[in-house]
């Protein structure tokens, strides 16, 4: 079955998207997904401003972070069809080496929209059935969620979801969370959902402000602080709440040069530092930190699939609040809201609609 389709396609850096007409057809193990939502990643300002190279040529629609029903089915796949979904940002292929040693996220077949395949800023998109994360409509409308919020589920609830649990966060962990905007306010929600006391630094007093309600219990703002006296609240903080002063789990969600040297300048003894937020900017670190320290650093890309319905799960049980911190916006304003996305005019985590 084809579906007539359309979708904005990037052609150069900082040159305005262009809408393009196309037909959505699945191969053999694919299915058509009537989008309903995607979201605006940092990833994607990432390709559009600073020139990070994408690893499909251009032109190219951006957009991985998607939901959305199921309107065409390959043979094979039709159990899916009419299905609301999320969509993985990274589906790996599950039949490599890596797949088979349970390290997906560096499959080198990998599919990400918007970066390896035609990506959801479009009406429709064809992506592998395989992997897919049901929705169940009935309890996101219990929920007080449309189907477009949760597109967010899928890079900024689900990464720092994995980088929670492979950090070993539990009652009695402190977390320390830098950058509480999109990613990073996620991550403090899950933290706290997995009993941690969390603490929050940014450089935004309104976005610090916005996640107290949220599990956060220190909130601290890195322009007003130096790295010793951050380091000095959270030892006082962890003292408060009956914590160890070692053993921190520091999370980068920021994504920029201040933020990274802030997390590693908060090292302190059996720390762990995940890093979850991207920048292209390089940052200078004394690596011996981690050896002294004994200490450990962890890259986070993505979240496999199978880890998609227990972070759906936290969002449907209401531990985790996205609807607070999205704002949904018209597909065809899509130039428009970059702009307003890069140049901070918008706060929340943006997700473009397709219209009817």
């Amino acid at each position: 079955m084809t579906v007539a389709a359309h979708r904005w396609m990037m052609t150069a850096p900082n040159a305005p998207m262009l809408r393009e007409h196309f037909e959505a057809t699945p191969a053999a193990g694919e299915v058509v997904v009537k989008v309903a939502g995607c979201g605006v990643c940092h990833t994607d300002l990432g390709y559009f401003y600073d020139g990070v190279r994408t690893n499909h040529a251009l032109p190219l629609a951006l957009g991985h972070e998607i939901s959305g029903h199921v309107v065409a089915a390959s043979p094979g796949t039709e159990s899916w069809m009419g299905r609301a979904v999320i969509v993985p940002a990274v589906m790996p292929c599950g039949e490599c080496g890596p797949c088979t040693r349970g390290r997906s996220a560096i499959c080198r077949a990998q599919k990400m929209p918007g970066n390896d395949i035609q990506g959801g800023f479009a009406s429709h998109i064809v992506v592998p059935a395989k992997g897919l994360c049901p929705v169940d409509e009935a309890r996101l409308a219990q929920a007080g969620l449309q189907l477009a919020d949760v597109s967010v589920v899928a890079d900024a609830v689900t990464t720092p979801y994995q980088a929670v649990l492979r950090a070993g966060i539990a009652p009695g962990s402190l977390a320390v969370v830098i950058g509480v905007g999109g990613v990073g306010g996620y991550c403090a929600q899950i933290a706290a959902a997995h009993g941690a006391k969390v603490v929050a630094i940014d450089v935004d007093n309104e976005k610090l402000a916005a996640m107290k309600p949220y599990g956060v219990g220190l909130t601290l703002n890195s322009r007003e602080l130096d790295g010793k006296g951050l380091k000095t609240a959270i030892s006082e903080f962890a003292k408060s709440q009956g914590l160890p002063t070692t053993e921190w789990n520091i999370f980068e969600c920021s994504g920029t040069r201040p933020g990274q040297l802030t997390a590693y300048g908060l090292l302190v003894h059996g720390a762990t530092l995940s890093v979850v937020g991207f920048t292209m900017d390089k940052v200078e670190v004394r690596l011996s930190n981690l050896m002294a320290f004994d200490a450990r650093a962890i890259g986070n890309w993505g979240c496999p699939p199978e880890l998609y319905p227990a972070t759906l799960e936290l969002v449907l049980a209401g531990k985790v609040q996205v609807k607070p911190f999205v704002e949904q916006h018209p597909l065809d304003s899509i130039n428009t809201v970059f702009e307003d996305v890069h140049h901070r005019k918008i706060k929340k985590r943006v997700v473009l609609t397709p219209s009817a």
